[in-house]
């Protein structure tokens, strides 16, 4: 059944043009991740009726992927029936002979209805932020879902709909999930690939929390290769499979496993890591381990109990946005103008200002642009996907430019500032912490993505103030500002 639909998807997806279903934000599963995601469930053969929900199914590809695992072991005596919404009538006729091959091909008794409605929409009056709710609306045993990725705005209507768990313009696609789990009988299973975003950050704090309150993740799937996910549709965004199971008892560990890509499950590596390792405390952040090492460093981290903020410490981003304050960029200096701080300006450990290129001065004209001149660790905001390193920090001194009471940063950096003024053993103590392996490390496990959060940052785990400025004083004593040098002494302390 599955290379009959899969290779029916395909010629849908040639013929479609990507446009149109960019719309729906629609990005097609390959028949392996669906294979290998009806593989995850734990089907109760004994279970003489069997629920399924697919939200969202477009040509019904994990369906029928979670249909031909059932044709193993369930017999005439079970009976599955299923629920597909979908409301992109271009493929509405495919949907129904892929399900209709189902019937004629299914060992057990199997029975579909396909709703060409909003999903959000339809079940909105049903959403209800508690596990343990009483509305009588039907609800489901299985549900699988490869959910539409696609950024609506804070006034939509599924985001009304939906206001438990959205911050912003929300993305569909945790909207879908946060359904899912309103649907979803308590002690069943959701199997979802959807994008890593959510799992830190502040935008997603309310679904995190919903999440959490309702379920547990069971397990979790990651690609190497990030962009081999939806090998025919194009997409860098990098994505997971995630099984959650609705109920409050947490198991011990989480199962995560990791393949190249989408066509390799052959090849998949298996860790176990305890559940606290994985969803932090703080902020429901869920740490993304691949290997024995990144356990490793979680545990090695979490000795530290202090954060940022509670050393009175916060990450900011940069004030300035260019194209917004355009008439306000200078390229040279006057009297009425103050240096604007940019990544270009952070270089081997330092911000080295000026450097002679563009506009790197900002007219005074604008309050709300101007930072005290004092001192601070600047990092920057964006890397590459190529850089080996996603924390990129520079030491600023207010003694580097003293004729200045005023600077600004344009925000493409962000800044550690204090609510006390930053002494200069401090500063130089925090490049210490982001300049080292084992922080760019544990970022790369907190966020997937290129760009540096100040949430996160904020949320990091860092050793108290006293010991801050014993690291600062211990890279004073020969200013050696590498990588290195910024191991063996932060090592000091974690293995002390």
């Amino acid at each position: 059944m599955l290379n009959e639909v899969s290779h029916n998807t395909e010629q849908f997806i040639g013929e479609m043009p990507k446009d149109l279903r960019k719309e729906y934000g629609q990005f097609f599963t390959s028949k392996e991740t669906a294979r290998y995601m009806a593989s995850m469930f734990n089907v109760d053969k004994d279970q003489s009726e069997i629920n399924i929900l697919d939200a969202g199914a477009g040509s019904g590809i994990l369906s029928i992927a979670f249909l031909e695992k059932c044709n193993d072991f369930l017999s005439e005596g079970n009976i599955v029936h299923l629920v597909c919404y979908e409301n992109d009538e271009n493929i509405l006729p495919l949907l129904k002979s892929n399900l209709e091959l189902a019937m004629q091909n299914c060992r057990f008794g199997f029975d579909y209805e396909i709703r060409n409605e909003n999903y959000i929409l339809s079940q909105k009056s049903n959403f209800q932020p508690t596990l343990f709710d009483t509305v009588s609306y039907k609800k489901f045993d299985y549900i699988i879902g490869n959910p539409p990725y696609k950024k609506i705005g804070k006034d939509a209507p599924e985001a009304k709909a939906m206001e438990q768990v959205c911050y912003g313009a929300p993305n569909l696609y945790f909207l879908f999930m946060s359904m899912g789990i309103a649907n979803l009988k308590n002690g069943s299973e959701l199997v979802y690939i959807i994008p890593r975003s959510w799992t830190s950050g502040a935008y997603f704090e309310r679904f995190r929390q919903y999440l959490f309150s309702n379920c547990v993740i069971t397990d979790i799937h990651l690609f190497e290769s990030r962009d081999k996910v939806f090998d025919k549709e194009s997409v860098l965004q990098e994505t997971m499979i995630l099984k959650v199971r609705k109920t409050i008892d947490k198991p011990e560990s989480i199962s995560v496993t990791t393949s190249n890509s989408n066509s390799d499950f052959e090849n998949i590596t298996l860790l176990k890591v305890p559940y606290n390792v994985v969803v932090s405390d703080i902020n429901y952040y869920v740490r993304l381990v691949t290997d024995e090492s990144e356990v490793r460093i979680l545990e090695l981290l979490s000795r530290f109990k202090d954060t940022l903020l509670d050393l009175g410490l916060r990450m900011k981003t940069g004030l300035v946005v260019d194209f917004r304050a355009r008439e306000l960029l200078k390229e040279n200096q006057d009297e009425n103008t103050i240096p604007l701080i940019y990544s270009q300006h952070i270089r081997e450990g330092r911000v080295r200002f000026p450097n002679g290129k563009g506009t790197e001065y900002l007219l005074k004209d604008r309050q709300g642009l101007m930072q005290v001149n004092k001192n601070y660790l600047f990092l920057k905001r964006f890397t590459s996907k190529e850089e080996s390193r996603r924390l990129q920090c520079g030491i600023y001194l207010k003694r580097y430019l003293p004729d200045f009471e005023y600077i600004s940063s344009q925000n493409k950096v962000n800044f550690i500032d204090g609510l006390q003024e930053l002494s200069e053993c401090v500063v130089y103590g925090l490049f210490v912490l982001f300049n080292s392996k084992i922080y760019d490390m544990y970022y790369r496990i907190l966020n997937g993505s290129t760009q540096v959060n100040s949430s996160e940052i904020n949320a990091m785990p860092v050793p108290s103030m006293p010991i801050i400025e014993k690291m600062g004083k211990d890279l004073l004593k020969n200013k050696d500002l590498s990588v290195e040098n910024c191991d063996t002494i932060l090592n000091q302390y974690l293995y002390e």
